[in-house]
C-alpha cells in the first residue's frame, strides 16, 4: 500500500499540476465564486459556519475580512503559480482558500465539487520543489498526487452514498433528472427528456457510474486514462444539459493525467522561433552551406 500511496511521479508532472491549480484558484476569486464577496452585503446574524468553522472559531464575515481574503489569495495564488517558495506560499494559499470556502458554504448551501481541489491545495506543499519538464521522479510529488486522486473519487463514491442514503431507491425511479431540467435544463435536455423512460435509466447509470468509480486504481495507465476522460465527458454532458459545473472538481482530476507531456511554453517558443517545422532534418540542426558536400557526397544548392 505504501509504495502504491507514494508512487514515484515526474517532478515536471507535479510542476505543473501545481501551476494549474494555483491559476485555477486565481480564476475561480474572479469568474466562479465572485459571489462570495456580496456576503458581507448579508445581516451577520444569517451566517451560520461549518463545524470547522464553529470549531476554531473563525469571525463573522465583514467587508474588510473578506476584501482581505479576495486580494490577497489573487495576487498569492498567482505568485504560488510560478513555483517559487512552494511551502510557504502553498500553505498560505490553502489556509487563505480554505477560509475563503467557509465563507461561501455558511449561508446554508455546501458544494460537494471542492473537496478534491482543497485536497489537492492542502497537500501541494508537501510536495517540495519542481521545474517544468524535469523527468526526474519524486516520491513525495507522487504521494501529493495520489491523496488527490483518491479524494476525486471519493467525491463521486460519496455522492452515490449519500443519494443511497438520504432519497434511498427512490433517487434512481424518481423525478430528480427531471425537476433539475425544469429548474436549469437546455434545449439538449429537452430532446432527453422527451425519449420515454431516459431519465429513469440515467439515474441508474448516475449512481453506478461513481459507485464504480474507484475501479479507476486497477486499471493500466492507458485504460485508466480513457476512464478519466469518461469522467471528464460525464461532466461535459451534464453542463450542456443541466448547466451544472464542476470546474473545481475537473481542475483537481488532473492529477490523473501525464501533464509533464503538456508544455505550452515550450511550444510558443518553438512556434516564434520556426524551430521543430518538418525539414528533414532533426530540429536544431544547422542548415548545410550552399555548395557543402552533403551527407550523401552531393553538393548542395543548384
Amino acid at each position: 500500500m505504501s509504495r502504491w500511496l507514494t508512487e514515484a511521479v515526474p517532478r515536471g508532472r507535479v510542476a505543473a499540476f501545481r501551476t494549474l491549480t494555483y491559476l485555477f484558484v486565481a480564476a475561480d476569486l474572479v469568474v466562479f465564486t465572485p459571489w462570495v464577496r456580496t456576503r458581507v452585503a448579508v445581516p451577520g446574524e444569517l451566517y451560520r459556519p461549518l463545524l470547522v468553522g464553529r470549531l476554531l472559531p473563525l469571525p463573522t464575515p465583514d467587508p474588510a475580512l473578506v476584501a482581505v481574503l479576495f486580494w490577497a489569495l489573487l495576487l498569492l495564488a498567482l505568485l504560488a503559480a510560478t513555483g517559487r517558495a512552494p511551502r510557504l506560499l502553498g500553505w498560505t494559499v490553502f489556509a487563505l482558500y480554505f477560509e475563503w470556502m467557509i465563507v461561501a458554504m455558511s449561508y446554508g448551501k455546501v458544494d460537494h465539487d471542492r473537496f478534491g481541489l482543497l485536497v489537492a491545495l492542502a497537500v501541494l506543499p508537501t510536495a517540495g520543489r519542481a521545474r517544468h519538464g524535469d523527468a526526474t521522479r519524486t516520491e513525495a510529488g507522487g504521494w501529493a498526487l495520489r491523496v488527490t486522486q483518491i479524494a476525486v473519487i471519493c467525491t463521486y463514491f460519496l455522492a452515490a452514498w449519500a443519494k443511497l442514503r438520504f432519497g434511498g431507491l427512490d433517487w434512481l425511479t424518481g423525478s430528480v433528472l427531471a425537476r433539475a431540467i425544469i429548474r436549469r435544463g437546455t434545449e439538449l435536455a429537452d430532446l432527453i427528456a422527451s425519449v420515454p423512460y431516459l431519465l429513469i435509466v440515467a439515474q441508474f447509470g448516475i449512481v453506478a457510474f461513481e459507485l464504480l468509480s474507484p475501479v479507476v486504481f486497477l486499471l493500466r495507465e492507458r485504460w485508466r486514462l480513457a476512464m478519466v476522460g469518461f469522467f471528464y465527458s460525464f461532466h461535459l454532458v451534464t453542463m450542456a444539459t443541466i448547466t451544472i459545473s464542476f470546474a473545481p472538481h475537473l481542475a483537481a482530476m488532473t492529477a490523473f493525467l501525464p501533464l509533464e507531456r503538456v508544455r505550452p511554453v515550450v511550444w510558443a517558443r518553438r512556434l516564434l522561433t520556426g524551430r521543430g517545422r518538418d525539414t528533414g532534418a532533426p530540429a536544431g540542426a544547422a542548415p548545410a552551406l550552399a555548395g557543402q558536400a552533403s551527407a550523401a557526397g552531393r553538393p548542395d544548392g543548384p
